[in-house]
């Protein structure tokens, strides 16, 4: 009988759910047997037999590529025939070449990877039986969220398990300049995407036409990730739109009838890179990706990585989706063949689902004790991680009190409990023994580890002795925000409660919309749903007793104080961070600033405020933190971003900035807001 367990909480499939451990059987029979046993999908009912030479024929012969060979050889004064060989380097650069004794391969060695590396895979059983009927039925598009590189290969490794058809997918180029790795990812479905395309035409106009003509034909699904890059921070990032874009078009243009979404959350106890993306965040450049350095990563599989969680979300139609947002006549006045710059309809449409999709892979993931332990330790002043210790009954009880939380406001848990399983003191001891990397429990008390520095023939000055406890705080982050999603909402209010000092609801939207648009980089929003949010937060907050909500008022209980308290802690870091940074924009005398110098001028003035004591939070050393402020600030109109001398640099009108600021502060009061949920500032 198959490891399962059933999860009956949160948001994404109806009713229970049962996840079965793919491993189990795997540890039983042999790893051989699975890699060459018959491999028998049913694929999409329209799709014809394509070979990868036959797709990108396909693709060089379209009419909208021979279209655009004109157009750019016109403009560059180059010849049709030099445009179309230059089309032709980049899709042989770009293309997939699935072979299905690579996938064996590929099969066989990620078999025995997992096996040491996790101690199960979990699979939601409903959501791939589903997905499996979705691929005969229409052209189906996986939008996995993306935490590490194991994500990459995981849901082929399914897929190639269950018989379903093998998905093309969407990759970063650095992966194909790996030798060897680098082809087998070719051949196991990767193709690959430069990551810095700008205004190529010709590359823009071969990559769509390319991921098009897979929509349209459905001779495989497409896998790619909405969020971009990998998230070094572990929580949800802001979906890029390009290829959300391409994926849609053939639906826009009537192509196809239908396309089928697929969101998939994958969750894991413990993330193989979580000390290099830690260091990443600190300003350390990343690897690069070869295979010496994933030979020399291989002691990674001497280490427990926990279990893993692989939720398949309920297939979501497009045609359903789009209806009433998005009138496709317009597409019917130009010819499908000729590019057609999208309307803002579309482009509002396109980054609603986009953003949706974001947000259904939150609602899925499943979450362990690791991350309630993390959000109540970063609630722990450092110095006493550090020195004191935490204590371990504190953090039990508190932890077993923040379940029932997380419970209430509808989180997805993975947490043993009931007959046969381990007690929760021992689920809790388990779970800090496999973080060990970034705590350890020793006397009754929880310390936070800080790395050991090299041996040197000088003292360690404040300076690195800081980023050693850095290093280790962004670790902690990273996994307590695996739980944001779920608290966020509730935060946001509670924060509009205690900044603001009113209970008038009118008010507290006002300033739950202001505090949207100033983290609308660090969290998921879907557009247009503030006073939706708004509401939720004020039914969750009602629900679990913190506070009182009337037609007029949102008032505080007594009984709720704990709540209200642990919430507003959790939104703090975030807070202080984007004052350090707002600070610097408008107390240093330049209007203008280029990125690389704005990123260190930033985390040196973080570093100064935390070794005078003056700020409390590691989290404002965080690259990613100072480039989302931008990012807010330059949609919020405060901030203009132009390109020059090989790098990007940023325009600063600093009353605005300085009235963001007074409003985060408390300063100016909601009152002066916009009362209107999407007005801007």
């Amino acid at each position: 009988m198959s490891n399962t367990y059933r999860d009956s909480c949160g948001a994404g499939l109806e009713n229970e759910e049962e996840f079965v451990d793919i491993l189990e059987e795997r540890r039983r029979s042999s790893d051989l047997g699975h890699a060459l046993r018959t491999f028998s999908p049913h694929p999409y009912k329209g799709a014809e037999s394509c070979s990868n030479a036959d797709l990108n024929k396909a693709v060089l012969e379209s009419q909208y590529l021979r279209y655009m060979a004109k157009e750019i050889a016109a403009e560059t004064g180059s010849s049709v025939e030099e445009v179309r060989e230059e089309a032709c380097e980049i899709l042989e650069e770009m293309s997939q070449n699935l072979q299905l004794k690579c996938i064996r391969l590929m099969g066989f060695t990620m078999t025995k990877v997992l096996k040491r590396l996790y101690s199960g895979i979990f699979v939601n059983m409903e959501g791939l039986n589903m997905l499996q009927q979705s691929i005969q039925e229409h052209p189906v598009i996986l939008m996995p969220n993306h935490r590490s590189y194991m994500d990459f290969l995981i849901i082929s490794y399914i897929m190639f398990t269950y018989d379903i058809p093998m998905p093309f997918i969407a990759a970063g180029i650095p992966l194909s300049g790996m030798k060897l790795v680098g082809e087998l990812l070719r051949r196991s479905g990767a193709f690959f995407i430069r990551r810095a395309i700008g205004s190529d035409k010709l590359y823009w106009a071969v990559l769509s036409e390319y991921v098009r003509t897979i929509v349209k034909t459905g001779i495989a699904p497409l896998e790619f990730y909405v969020e971009g890059l990998r998230s070094r921070t572990l929580k949800s990032v802001m979906p890029k739109l390009g290829m959300m874009h391409m994926v849609m078009e053939p639906f826009f243009k009537g192509e196809v009838y239908d396309i089928t979404l697929i969101p998939i959350s994958i969750s894991y106890d413990r993330v193989l890179e979580e000390s290099l993306l830690a260091h990443e965040l600190l300003g350390i450049p990343k690897l690069k990706e070869s295979t010496m350095a994933l030979l020399k990563a291989s002691k990674v599989l001497q280490e427990d990585y926990g279990s893993m969680h692989v939720n398949f979300g309920r297939p979501m139609s497009v045609r359903h989706l789009c209806e009433g947002k998005i009138n496709r006549c317009q597409y019917n006045l130009v010819p499908r063949d000729l590019p057609q710059k999208p309307s803002a309809e579309v482009q509002a449409c396109v980054s609603w689902l986009a953003n949706l999709m974001v947000r259904v892979q939150e609602e899925g993931s499943v979450m362990g004790p690791w991350a309630l332990m993390a959000c109540l330790l970063l609630q722990a002043p450092t110095i006493v991680l550090t020195e004191e210790g935490l204590p371990w009954q504190e953090l039990t009880d508190k932890t077993l009190w923040l379940r029932k939380l997380a419970l209430d406001f509808g989180a997805r848990l993975n947490w043993p409990s009931g007959q046969g399983q381990a007690p929760d003191t021992d689920v809790m001891s388990s779970t800090v023994a496999l973080h060990g990397s970034v705590v350890n429990r020793k006397a009754g008390r929880v310390f936070l580890v800080q790395e050991k520095e090299p041996v040197r023939n000088r003292p360690i000055s404040p300076e690195e002795e800081m980023i050693s406890t850095a290093a280790a705080v962004l670790m902690l982050a990273s996994y307590r925000n695996m739980s944001l999603h779920i608290f966020v909402r509730p935060a946001l209010l509670v924060t509009a409660l205690h900044i603001t000092k009113t209970t008038q609801k009118d008010e507290l939207l006002a300033f739950f919309c202001f505090l949207q648009d100033v983290f609308s980089n660090e969290f998921i929003f879907i557009p247009g749903n503030s006073s939706q949010d708004f509401e939720e937060a004020c039914f969750l907050l009602k629900k679990c007793g913190a506070v009182h909500v009337s037609e007029q008022e949102v008032t505080v209980s007594d009984a709720g104080l704990e709540v209200l308290s642990f919430l507003q802690a959790l939104l703090q870091p975030f807070i202080d961070s984007y004052q350090v940074i707002f600070r610097y924009l408008c107390e240093n005398e330049a209007h203008v600033y280029a990125e690389k110098q704005f990123l260190t001028a930033v985390r040196n003035l973080a570093t100064e405020l935390i070794l005078s004591g003056e700020l409390h939070t590691y989290e404002a050393l965080s690259s990613d933190t100072h480039k989302n402020v931008l990012s807010a600030l330059q949609r919020l109109d405060t901030v203009t971003k132009s390109r020059a001398s090989e790098q990007n640099e940023y325009t600063v009108n600093k009353a605005a900035v300085r009235r963001i600021d007074d409003v985060l502060s408390g300063k100016i009061p909601p009152q002066m807001l916009h009362t209107t949920p999407e007005a801007k500032l």
